[in-house]
């Protein structure tokens, strides 16, 4: 973070007259489409009249939670290139939108996620330690290797299992949303999609569904302009994504998903709104995805690069540690520490994590039922007896080639 160069163009702001300081303001011109709601400036100056009143201790959980989602990505691509994982996704440049979306929330409310948010899990109390061992699938992972890996599953924090399939997370959000009506606990469900999700069926139905229903619904599309290597100009031939609100029945809103006040604002608007009664909202978080769609693509042969150039320089972690900066709450050694904090966490959990033995093979048969019935105690024990046999069952399957 460029900490001295912030201090720097604050004090020159200060010193210049009206219009020079106009001059400063204007100085960046955004790649951003100018429909989407903004609280921080294209040189991350908070407006005054949008910005939300947030206590100091909230900033700093925000800020450090979107640092170590990052430096959590990082890890995780970097084992997978070493050779220890098969597989990772990275959600490199959507740190703001996370969590933005899970500072506005309860901790009673629900929150339906997609495979690109380990930010989700990490806001809202995940021990990073089980999130790492669902990327191995080894004893210590919650779900005994069941899971794809980032395929995380958290019922403590009320966050619901990931799951591959497209939008299939969005008709479940009703659904718990409609049981939290019918039920009258005043909670609230949110949850993430693509833009490539908006082409799904079960987008529709959850859509349609809420809408008829008042269901306390938030959508949060993540708009980052690939579906996979299909650019959003395929999915839709609407100017934005937000436009498919009006069509359910639903009001929506299109905002910059590297501004994490931005994201903040309109998702605290909505989870009230729809804890009052009045409905779900859509909302079009636009950003650009600054990675892989996961280890196994190659981004570069199908990205244009002026635009992810464009991109880079409104990163929404320094967008934020710089407004942090202005505000007097963070500086240069507070960074410094930060990093080396999350670096040795991170060892120390990889290091321990990585030990840990693979979940025994009888194992595949328990947790489907609460009592094993007897069909499946006799195919256990056929296996258990196979493997002994055997002397031992081979791991032959590959890297996941997603």
């Amino acid at each position: 973070m460029r900490v001295e160069q912030v201090e720097r163009g604050r004090r020159m702001a200060k010193k210049s007259p009206p219009k020079v300081k106009k001059k400063l303001e204007k100085a960046q011109v955004s790649c951003l489409r100018s429909d989407c709601y903004q609280v921080l400036s294209e040189n991350n100056v908070a407006d005054p009249k949008k910005e939300p009143k947030l206590p100091k201790e909230t900033l700093l959980k925000i800020y450090k939670n979107m640092a170590f989602t990052r430096a959590f990505d990082e890890r995780g691509m970097m084992l997978q290139r070493q050779g220890r994982i098969g597989f990772y996704v990275p959600s490199f440049g959507q740190e703001a939108i996370q969590t933005g979306v899970c500072a506005a929330l309860l901790d009673k409310d629900w929150v339906f996620p997609s495979y690109r948010e380990p930010g989700v899990f990490l806001y809202r109390g995940a021990d990073p330690k089980k999130l790492l061992a669902n990327l191995w699938g080894n004893t210590q992972d919650i779900c005994k290797g069941r899971q794809m890996p980032v395929h995380y599953s958290y019922r403590d924090i009320k966050v619901f299992s990931v799951s591959s399939p497209i939008s299939t997370q969005v008709v479940q959000a009703v659904g718990a949303a409609v049981a939290g009506q019918i039920r009258k606990t005043k909670e609230v469900a949110a949850t993430f999609f693509g833009d490539g999700g908006t082409s799904e069926n079960d987008f529709h139905t959850g859509m349609t569904f809420a809408g008829v229903y008042k269901a306390p619904v938030v959508f949060i599309c993540t708009n980052n302009q690939y579906a996979i290597s299909v650019p959003t100009s395929k999915q839709t031939a609407a100017r934005g994504i937000v436009d498919k609100a009006i069509g359910y029945g639903m009001p929506g809103v299109a905002v910059d998903g590297n501004d994490v006040l931005a994201v903040y604002s309109k998702t605290a608007e909505a989870v009230e709104r729809a804890r009052r009664g009045e409905g779900p909202t859509f909302i079009e978080c636009v950003t650009l995805r600054m990675g892989p769609h996961s280890s196994s693509d190659d981004p570069t042969r199908y990205r244009d690069e002026k635009v992810y150039e464009a991109w880079k320089k409104r990163d929404p972690i320094q967008k934020f540690g710089e407004y942090l900066v202005t505000k007097k709450l963070w500086s240069e050694k507070a960074e410094k520490a930060l990093k080396e904090e999350m670096k040795e966490a991170l060892a120390v959990a990889v290091e321990d994590v990585e030990k840990a033995p693979l979940p025994d093979i009888g194992e595949i048969f328990t947790d489907v039922f609460k009592e094993m019935t007897p069909q499946l105690r006799a195919q256990q024990e056929a296996l258990i007896k196979e493997g002994e046999l055997r002397g031992k069952f081979e791991n032959t399957s590959e890297a996941f080639p997603l």
